[in-house]
């Protein structure tokens, strides 16, 4: 497992949190920031999922 995956999906847990203690406060920054970030963990996510695929694909 590429390390971008594992990173990707510890962006999306910290963001899908900060973005419910926004919405929870009534916070609009915070929560804005947690949406983005939760976005940038699955583009993250993503990328490490392809190079896992490119990864195997050249080990055959």
């Amino acid at each position: 497992m590429d390390k971008d995956r594992i990173e990707g999906v510890a962006k999306q847990a910290v963001g899908s949190v900060k973005e419910a203690f926004g919405k929870l406060t009534g916070d609009a920054k915070t929560q804005a920031e947690g949406a983005a970030q939760k976005a940038e963990g699955k583009v993250q996510n993503a990328a490490g999922s392809v190079k896992d695929s490119a990864r195997d694909a050249a080990g055959r």
